[in-house]
């Protein structure tokens, strides 16, 4: 015979009333023929049916020995009384022992009939009484209260807060970890509806009203309610962030009310809130680095821009003396000149030569920024802020926060729109659209226009304060036409540049440098950079082709022979010859001055900087003629 088989005997023919309850269920999973006996039920009808319907209104005894049992292992009481069938009322010792089997944890509660014991034992407790008198009551009644006490100590113990409700929604009972972390006594809250008293109000502070109280839910649908976030509140009307699970309790299976198990998450919910923010600030550190990323390998792609700054001429050596002086620090810089002069290269030069130089230069064309973008461009937005806005996105000042941006173009920034340049040029601060948390950015802004942007603010299309604002250090972009010395140089560097597959061993001749040169250059170093682009083009055996725009093309020829001049060239030759003369000629009237009132610039309608700059070509010098003056 197996053990197995020995012990189901033995729980079936035991003297003792037995059943097998899950508590967690309250239900009565097994009873042997004794506790039929003593209930005056048969099995089928005990099993399976409610622990806590055998016993009505006796819950709060049956939770605390059963969670006595569950904690102790062993435990008994003589507080509970059954229902019986045929209204008998008997006086019965439960003694619970906790049976861990399948990962499921059960009770074995035994009930002895205690005046069957008692008519049992009369004798020998009769004996008892005479040999040992007093003392023994007094210990009998000692271990009544260590039970008690015992009963009490495993309610004090609970690290969670436990209450119950009734049906009406009333407090009955209140742990003393509840009471701790509310701020109730229990006598101030039994009695009292529970969810007028701690759940009235959501945590944005609306009403709560109590038809959708989980807690009260439980005993109007009979099924466990757990709720992991949401505040009760304390007797002093602070919140408490709790996570709460609500139990209906049942009176022969009607259900009568509910259990509330809460513990306080505030610690849990703070935590979260920073690993949040911390992951946040890492998404946004890496949208930033994957956006300056992609901003700096679009810069690598762009062609035709290079690095440095070409030229020998007194504008260009008088604008790197004021990069030099201006780089180091962190004024804001205002560039001007005609589109094509390389104002963004001058900017570059000051961001590479400061302190700035290991974080990016941001450009921003105001003039390609719709208007109605112009905040989400410059400031960046919160996912939600605006329809199409899928995703936070860092906008370029922030991108630029370190680094310098670069404003191109900021004489277009509508008038409506410079308010709000002007707030953070001044604080330092911004706020992405749809976002109220404040962002500090220490960004150097260089600005740079081809306008006039004095005349702007005289005629009210700019603000007079933005542009104080940028324009502590002006710097004005020369045009090429007022230093054609650079020229030849500019030239020469484009020709020189990687990457040239058509043309690539073509040269400059002299001729080609003296029309350069005697060009107006109207679309300034970018028509110049095109000009030689369409000149390698259409290069030939080495030789380049330069068309320049409004010049008649050359006059088709036969190959030179023995050093003998074409009619082109021969034509140019004599406009050159001619151009000399009318130069020579005003500085022999002006007695070799070259600017002022009465100059030789001011009687041949020039710039003194283009008259010296062609004069040099030449070989030309004003002293020459001040000495035949004196002469």
């Amino acid at each position: 015979m197996r053990t197995g088989d020995l012990e189901v005997d033995a729980f079936r023919v035991s003297s003792d009333a037995v059943l097998i309850v899950d508590p967690f269920e309250d239900r009565i999973l097994v009873v042997n023929p004794a506790a039929c006996a003593l209930l005056g039920r048969t099995a089928d009808a005990l099993a399976g049916s409610s622990f806590a319907g055998l016993h009505p209104g006796q819950t709060p005894a049956l939770v605390v020995f059963t969670d006595a049992v569950l904690t102790l292992g062993r435990h008994w009481t003589r507080t509970l009384t059954p229902a019986l069938a045929d209204d008998r009322t008997l006086r019965l010792e439960y003694v619970g022992a906790r049976i861990d089997r399948d990962g499921r944890r059960l009770v074995a509660v035994t009930m002895v009939d205690l005046d069957e014991r008692r008519r049992r034992d009369t004798g020998s407790e009769a004996e008892l009484y005479i040999r040992d008198g007093i003392a023994e009551w007094r210990k009998v009644e000692r271990f009544f209260q260590e039970v008690e006490r015992e009963n009490q100590l495993i309610l004090k113990a609970a690290g969670e807060g436990v209450y119950g409700v009734n049906a009406e929604g009333a407090t009955t009972f209140l742990n003393p970890a509840a009471e701790r972390m509310l701020g109730w006594k229990a006598e101030e809250l039994v009695g009292r509806n529970m969810h007028a008293t701690v759940h009235h109000h959501h945590p944005d502070g609306s009403n709560y009203d109590n038809d959708d109280c989980p807690i009260y839910e439980a005993f109007r649908d009979g099924a466990v309610h757990t709720v992991t976030d949401e505040v009760f509140w304390k007797k002093d009307g602070t919140p408490l962030w709790v996570e709460y699970t609500s139990t209906p309790i049942r009176d022969r299976g009607v259900v009568v009310g509910a259990v509330v198990v809460f513990r306080d998450i505030g610690q849990r919910r703070e935590a979260d809130a920073k690993l949040k923010a911390a992951l946040a600030e890492v998404d946004a550190l890496r949208e930033r680095l994957e956006l300056e990323n992609a901003y700096l390998q679009e810069e690598i792609r762009l062609e035709g821009r290079h690095r440095g700054i070409i030229g020998k001429s007194a504008a260009i050596q008088t604008t790197l003396r004021q990069v030099e002086l201006v780089a180091p620090t962190d004024a804001a810089v205002l560039i001007t000149g005609e589109s094509g002069t390389g104002k963004e290269l001058i900017a570059r030069a000051i961001h590479e030569a400061s302190a700035r130089r290991e974080r990016p230069m941001i450009r921003v064309n105001c003039a390609a920024i719709p208007r109605e973008l112009f905040e989400s461009e410059f400031f960046g937005h919160a996912k939600g802020a605006f329809t199409g806005a899928l995703r936070d996105r860092v906008g370029r000042f922030e991108l630029a926060d370190g680094g310098t941006l670069f404003l191109d173009e900021v004489g277009e920034i509508p008038l409506e729109q410079q308010s709000k340049l002007l707030r953070v040029l001044q604080e330092g601060q911004i706020e992405r659209v749809g976002e109220e948390r404040t962002r500090k950015v220490d960004v150097r802004v260089i600005a740079a226009t081809n306008r006039d942007l004095d005349a702007e603010v005289r005629r009210g299309a700019f603000r007079r304060d933005l542009f104080f604002r940028l324009n502590v250090f002006p710097i004005h972009s020369a045009p090429l036409r007022d230093r054609p010395e650079d020229i030849p140089l500019l030239a020469l560097h484009i020709l020189k540049r990687p990457g040239r597959a058509q043309g690539a061993t073509a040269t400059l001749s002299e001729r080609d440098v003296r029309r350069l040169t005697a060009y107006h250059w109207p679309g300034n170093v970018r028509e110049l950079e095109n000009v030689i682009e369409r000149a390698l083009i259409l290069a030939r055996d080495g030789r380049l082709r330069i068309d320049l725009p409004g010049e008649p093309p050359p006059a088709a020829k036969a190959p030179e022979t023995h050093g003998a001049p074409g009619a082109a060239i021969l034509s140019e030759d004599e406009r050159r010859a001619r151009d000399l003369a009318a130069i020579r000629a005003a500085l022999k009237a002006s007695g070799g001055r070259v600017s002022g009132a009465g100059g030789a610039a001011e009687r041949l309608g020039l710039k003194p900087t283009t008259l010296a700059s062609r004069m040099k070509v030449a070989g030309i010098d004003p002293a020459d003629f001040r000495r035949r003056g004196r002469g």
